[in-house]
C-alpha cells in the first residue's frame, strides 16, 4: 500500500517474511531496508520530487509489486509497480 502526504510518501507492506526491502527508479535501483512496526507492517517513509516512480519489493529476496499501484512488465520479466507523485 502506498500513502502519499503533502511532503512524503509512505510505503507500507504487510508479511510474514523475515525482511523486505524496497527498489524504485528514485535512486537507481538501489536496495533500502523497510522497517518492521509493531503490527508487523514493513514501512518506509520517502520523501519523493513529483514524477513517475517505477518501484517493488523484495520480500525475503523474491521480487514482488505493489497491488495497491498500478503495474507495468519489467525487463527481467516480473512486474514493476508505477508512483505518479502529485507536485
Amino acid at each position: 500500500m502506498v500513502r502519499q502526504t503533502k511532503k512524503s510518501v509512505i510505503f507500507t507492506i504487510t508479511t510474514d517474511a523475515k525482511e523486505v526491502k524496497i527498489k524504485g527508479s528514485w535512486n537507481g535501483w538501489k536496495e533500502e531496508k523497510m522497517k518492521k512496526d509493531k503490527k508487523g507492517r514493513f514501512r518506509k517513509l520517502k520523501r519523493l520530487k513529483p514524477g513517475r516512480y517505477e518501484f517493488g519489493y523484495l520480500v525475503d529476496g523474491v521480487w514482488t509489486s505493489d497491488e495497491s499501484q498500478p503495474s507495468v512488465p519489467s525487463p527481467y520479466g516480473s512486474q514493476n509497480s508505477v508512483l505518479e507523485v502529485q507536485p
